[in-house]
């Protein structure tokens, strides 16, 4: 019993210590995007990530970094800076990785609502889903 307490407090240990931090890395991804900074983007995924753009112009899935920053390079000199409006920030971790979903705001020309959802394993992104939402709300918004 006193082996099993052990095991489950070391690994309940494990995934606390990476709490929070997915969270903290898709807010500054979300930053990265609105600054525009395509070479600070690019630094949060894995080689092999896949990008789902769901609606808008750039709908489509995006395979690899390499695809992946072409989309952003589009996207950035279409958009400018924009400024990022972040709510209801969920996170769920476990040792293999972390999941992040938010509601988005991006404020330029338009506003861009975007529902996101970041998977991360070994603190890189290997699935982001962009999602344009019209009906999104974000406090404060």
């Amino acid at each position: 019993m006193k082996k099993l307490l052990l095991v489950s407090t070391l690994a309940l240990a494990s995934v606390t210590a990476f709490a929070g931090q997915p969270a903290a890395d898709a807010k500054a991804h979300f930053q990265a995007i609105a600054s525009g900074d395509v070479a600070l983007l690019m630094r949060g995924y894995a080689d092999n990530a896949q990008f789902n753009w769901v609606g808008g112009p750039l709908d489509g899935t995006y395979a690899g970094a390499e695809a992946i920053r072409g989309v952003w390079e589009k996207f950035t000199k279409a958009q400018g800076p924009l400024k990022v409006s972040v709510d209801q920030v969920e996170e769920a971790v476990n040792p293999k990785g972390a999941s992040v979903t938010a509601n988005v705001v991006f404020e330029g020309k338009q506003p861009i609502k975007v529902r996101y959802v970041l998977t991360y394993r070994d603190a890189r992104i290997v699935s982001e889903t962009w999602q344009i939402d019209p009906k999104l709300a974000v406090s404060g918004y």
